[in-house]
C-alpha cells in the first residue's frame, strides 16, 4: 500500500495512507544500505506488519529540518525576542533555494516593534519583495493559507520565532504547544521535538524543531552566489563572467553596494558564506 510518512519519532514512522494510519518500522535492509527514510517521503509499506517496504524517488530534501518533496517553506522570522537575524534568514534562502523550493519569507512580533524600529525592518521588507522574495506577516492568515492550499510546506526558523504559535493560528484545532523566549539566553524554547506533517486547508505542513545554526551541507561557493538573487541576476553585467564579486575590477555587484542599491547586510553575509566554504 502506497502512503506519505507525516511523522517521524524514535524510528517509528507514522504513514498516511487512503485506508488510514499506520505507525511502521523500516525493513532491515534499510540500516544496512543506509537509507533513511524522511518526514514527506512517498513510501510502499507492508500494511499488515506495518514495515516500510520502498522509498519513493524524492523531488528534493532538506537535512535541517529532514524532510523531503517539499514545495514551499515558509521561513519564520522574529524582528524581536528574539531580534532579526539577517544571516540564518539569508542562509535558509540560499539553501532553501538550491533545493529548488520555493521559499516565503514570514516576519512575527511586528507588534513589539518601536517607531523607529519599524521603519528600518519596512525598509528591509521593502528591499526583499524588490530582489523577488514574498513576504508576509503572521497576520496574513488567509495569503499564508492560499500558500499551503495542495502543496507540502515546511516552516522553518530558529525556536522562539513563533512557528507553532502561527500553525495554530491556521488550524485552531493543532493546539501546538509553544513556549515564551529565555531571558537568559535571549532565545526561544524548544517545544517541538520532532518535524511532523499537519493537514491544513487541503495541504500538508510541517511543523519543524527550531534552530539557530545551519550550514552549507554539499554546496560549493558558485552554488552559493547563484542562489542568491542579486548576486546572480548582476552577473552578466560583470566584467568577468565568473566573478565572484569580492576582489574583481568593474563587479556590478560591488558598484550596487556602494550606490545603496544592494543591501549591505546581504553582501556581508554572502561574503562570509563564502569566506567559510
Amino acid at each position: 500500500m502506497e502512503g506519505i510518512i507525516i511523522k517521524n519519532q524514535s524510528n517509528n514512522y507514522t504513514v498516511r495512507t487512503k485506508k488510514g494510519i499506520h505507525v511502521c518500522k523500516p525493513r532491515g535492509r534499510f540500516r544496512s544500505d543506509k537509507i533513511i527514510p524522511l518526514v514527506g517521503d512517498n513510501v510502499i509499506i507492508d500494511d499488515i506488519n506495518n514495515y516500510l517496504l520502498e522509498i519513493k524517488p524524492r523531488k528534493n530534501s532538506l537535512i535541517r529540518p529532514t524532510i523531503a518533496n517539499i514545495d514551499n517553506a515558509i521561513i519564520v522570522t522574529s524582528v524581536k525576542e528574539p531580534n532579526f537575524d539577517s544571516n540564518l534568514l539569508d542562509k535558509l534562502l540560499t539553501i532553501i533555494s538550491y533545493n529548488n523550493i520555493e521559499p516565503i519569507i514570514c516576519l512575527t512580533k511586528l507588534d513589539l516593534l518601536s517607531k523607529e524600529e519599524q521603519i528600518k525592518i519596512k525598509e528591509i521588507i521593502s528591499y526583499y519583495q524588490k530582489i523577488g522574495y514574498k513576504v508576509v506577516t503572521n497576520d496574513d492568515v488567509k495569503e499564508i493559507k492560499k500558500i499551503i492550499k495542495d502543496k507540502i510546506t515546511v516552516f522553518a526558523g530558529q525556536s522562539g520565532a513563533g512557528k507553532s504559535s502561527l500553525l495554530n493560528r491556521l488550524d485552531k484545532t493543532l493546539s501546538l504547544q509553544t513556549n515564551e523566549i529565555s531571558k537568559a539566553l535571549g532565545r526561544g524554547k524548544h517545544t517541538t521535538r520532532c518535524v511532523t506533517l499537519y493537514e491544513i486547508n487541503g495541504g500538508l505542513v510541517a511543523d519543524t524543531p527550531g534552530f539557530s545554526s545551519v550550514d552549507f551541507h554539499g554546496m560549493t561557493k558558485l552554488d552559493i552566489r547563484d542562489n542568491m538573487k542579486e548576486m546572480f541576476d548582476n552577473l552578466e553585467f560583470c566584467k568577468y563572467r565568473d566573478c565572484m564579486h569580492i576582489k574583481e575590477d568593474n563587479c556590478q555587484v560591488k558598484q550596487l553596494v556602494e550606490n545603496g542599491e544592494i543591501l549591505l547586510s546581504r553582501y556581508n553575509n554572502y561574503k562570509s558564506f563564502i569566506g567559510g566554504k
